[in-house]
């Protein structure tokens, strides 16, 4: 007998990030300048849930056990232009 499952029934959550970055110079004397960045990766922090259990049979079956990316991260930088 055969079944009447779709094809790839098991459909995970999307995937939703927002990174923003901004940058500023800042004039030190003629020819010198400080360039500072920030980058912030995944900036409200939105936990971004990895694909469910796709092994029939399995305890994990349609169930989601961790996330696919990383909480968020913020880096800086800061940079001297002569």
């Amino acid at each position: 007998m055969r079944g009447r499952a779709p094809r790839n029934p098991v459909v995970g959550p999307g995937l939703r990030t927002f990174d923003l970055s901004f940058s500023k110079m800042f004039a030190i004397r003629e020819g010198h300048q400080v360039l500072f960045r920030s980058e912030l990766f995944n900036t409200f922090n939105t936990p971004q849930f990895g694909q469910p259990g796709g092994t029939l049979g399995t305890g994990t079956f349609g169930r989601v056990t961790g996330t696919r990316s990383d909480s968020r991260q913020i880096q800086f930088a800061l940079k001297y232009l002569f």
